[in-house]
């Protein structure tokens, strides 16, 4: 053990188990996770090769041996909750994508959420067992995020009881889902319904696209890989051009909406119930983004106290790069933002299993709302993480440039998140729409339920952006639940400046389109401001929940520091709308420096907390042991380039160009 590193373990003034019991969801959620590593990380199965020194087509190799180790072993150890599997999967494939993701995550759930009982019989258990690898085929090459935009047709033929579906367009053709390039040999095609010549919009089709036997591509299918990206080794990311390509009537996801023999549509009972599955993949994501912010962060921060450069005081021993002001500063507020998310990210679990519950016994009131949540939250978490992975990258320096500090993986496998499942402009945009709504409720009145009730207080205290020493703010900074009031303050006022954006724009006679797209700028800024807002409030919650002093006193340090960052980084919100005043600003500044420092003994113990193991950090700067620098070395002699002495090139170019100078 790294001496500096066991010193900080010894400083710290909570119990790490404790937190991490809290982190996880309780000592049961613990012990259960540490068995399932333990299952993954003892088996020989699943030892691999180091995969920064493979090709492409050998990444891709490694992670279908490991996909078809692991249906196996899941079955031997009978792990059925679709929280283990998850788990267990991000053990076998620690940060890394696999080839059968979007059978796991998208296919298989599409199913339970969509089909019918006869069809869940036809389909459920060959996809369960394998036969059937199934991805969803949604996005195009010429439309992602606008789904109405999409342009692969299904045409419903009575004569023959079958639909038909075609590619009709350069553009129409499927891609980027993940495992559809060689893996899959079925996929849930999302096309436009057209019967009886009426059109009815997306539906989604269960369509074969490889033979089960022999794996060939199937009469009218194109397919294959889209070719490399920017991260995403392992998977095989596809295209699919459809040519005519028959399939029975019963192979159309009937569940809500159906055409029957005759060709006769009927309608689904709300027409937001295929969104089921896209909230679930965005309540995740924002689980994602709590993980990899908790993967960096660890990485930084205990290399940071392994790490020794340069003077402090003239003569003195070179001190650990965490002692800098400005390290802490790149890194503590980070750290709290990984609480926060992780946080954020139970909250939006148990929101998704409440109100799936309540959609199970056909009740949609909540939808709308978990549907904006949901899609703002996972746009506000991602785009916060992605850049602070850079930050963490760029705080370790050079090494962190190496592909051994984990962090430029963990950079380009969580980028897309930024993209996929709904882009994040967008995702913003959508949250907007249900904000400015709501809004416009409040105001006629209504009393609103959930999230947004705040928009109602707005309404009593009439709050107007004010000249800034119109009033004094009554906020004691000092205190979160003051300062959550504000945030929400702050949400209302951007909603409220948002929706009388578009007012104005309509009294100059543009069209409502028109009006929202002038004023999508305030839009986005309205959406950030009431997910921020949703963020510390769900910190503060939390807190309430926690018994442990210690712990208590810990958490509460960061969820201040979360807090007060937002502000110093949004300052020009809080002042415009006097909701804190210029000495308030500056009093905040310094209260984090406070803060830091209050932190600095216990930030290691607060990285141990997350429980990372080692071989899914994958990191030789973010080593529990600390022993960064022998092993950085044993990695390197490993590379490919350093098999031979003498590497070919010497003797085809190097030598003989010494003859003709």
């Amino acid at each position: 053990m790294n001496p500096d590193i066991a010193r900080e373990r010894q400083d710290a003034s909570f119990d790490v188990e404790k937190l991490t019991y809290i982190l996880d969801g309780g000592p049961e959620k613990t012990r259960r996770r540490r068995e399932i590593e333990s299952l993954v990380f003892s088996d020989p199965d699943f030892n691999e090769e180091d995969p920064n020194f493979l090709s492409r087509s050998e990444r891709y190799d490694q992670a279908v041996r490991k996909s078809a180790q692991m249906v196996l072993k899941l079955r031997e150890y009978g792990i059925a909750d679709p929280e283990e599997i998850y788990y267990y999967k991000s053990c076998v494939h620690p940060g890394r994508p696999s080839p059968l993701d979007l059978h796991l995550a998208m296919f298989l759930p599409t199913l339970l959420n969509q089909a019918t009982p006869a069809q869940m019989d036809r389909f459920f258990m060959p996809a369960w067992n394998l036969e059937i690898i199934g991805t969803y085929a949604q996005t195009e090459i010429g439309h992602g995020t606008h789904l109405r935009g999409l342009e692969t047709t299904a045409t419903y033929d009575p004569a023959t009881q079958e639909f038909v579906l075609n590619s009709p367009t350069v553009s129409s053709i499927k891609w980027w889902p993940g495992g559809l390039g060689k893996t899959s040999n079925h996929a849930i095609v999302l096309a436009q319904l057209y019967s009886l010549g009426n059109r009815h919009g997306l539906h989604a089709f269960i369509v074969p696209i490889r033979d089960m036997t022999t794996h060939e591509p199937l009469p009218g299918i194109v397919v294959g890989d889209i070719g490399p990206k920017f991260g995403f080794n392992e998977v095989d990311n596809g295209f699919l051009k459809l040519e005519n390509v028959r399939i029975p009537r019963e192979n159309m996801l009937m569940k809500y909406s159906k055409v029957e023999p005759d060709g006769t549509y009927v309608k689904p009972p709300s027409s937001k119930l295929t969104y089921g599955t896209m909230v679930f993949v965005r309540s995740m994501i924002v689980g994602e983004s709590a993980r990899a912010l908790s993967k960096s962060c660890t990485i930084a921060i205990r290399y940071s106290a392994v790490r020794h450069q340069s003077e402090i005081r003239p003569g003195e021993p070179e001190p650990q790069i965490l002692d800098y002001q400005t390290q802490q500063y790149k890194l503590f507020p980070l750290l709290a933002m990984a609480y926060a998310f992780t946080f954020v990210g139970q909250y939006m679990t148990e929101i998704y299993h409440r109100i799936s519950d309540d959609i199970n016994q056909g009740d949609f009131s909540q939808l709308p709302e978990l549907h904006a949540l949901s899609a703002g939250l996972k746009a506000f978490t991602t785009w916060e993480t992605n850049s602070a992975i850079e930050v963490c990258r760029m705080s370790c320096g050079g090494h962190g440039y190496s592909r051994s500090s984990a962090l430029p993986d963990i950079y380009v496998e969580f980028t897309p998140t930024c993209t996929y499942e709904g882009e994040n402009t967008v995702m913003m945009l959508q949250t907007a729409r249900y904000l400015v709504k709501s809004y416009r409720q409040a105001k006629a009145g209504q009393q609103l339920s959930g999230i947004v009730s705040y928009l109602n207080e707005s309404q009593d205290r009439r709050v107007q952006p004010h000249a800034v020493a119109a009033r004094p703010p009554v906020v004691d900074i000092n205190d979160l639940s003051s300062l959550v009031e504000v945030y929400k303050q702050r949400a209302a006022i951007l909603v409220e400046m948002a929706a009388k954006s578009i007012q104005q724009e309509l009294q100059r006679r543009k069209s409502q389109e028109d009006a929202w797209n002038n004023s999508a700028i305030d839009l986005v800024r309205a959406s950030d401001a009431h997910c921020h807002y949703v963020v510390v409030k769900v910190f503060n919650d939390k807190l309430k929940g926690v018994g442990d002093t210690a712990i208590h006193s810990v958490l509460s340090t960061l969820a201040l520091l979360y807090a007060m960052h937002g502000i110093t980084k949004n300052s020009g919100d809080f002042l415009l709308a006097a909701l804190v005043s210029v000495p308030q600003v500056l009093q905040i500044s310094v209260r984090m420096k406070e803060l830091l420092s209050q932190l600095r003994p216990n930030v290691v113990a607060l990285v141990d907390a997350f429980d990372i193991h080692d071989k899914k950090l994958n990191s030789v700067l973010g080593r529990y042991d600390g022993n960064v620098y022998e092993h950085m070395f044993e990695w390197a002699r490993r590379s490919p380039l350093n098999a031979t002495e003498v590497h070919e090139s010497f003797q085809k170019y190097l030598k003989p160009l010494r003859s003709k100078l």
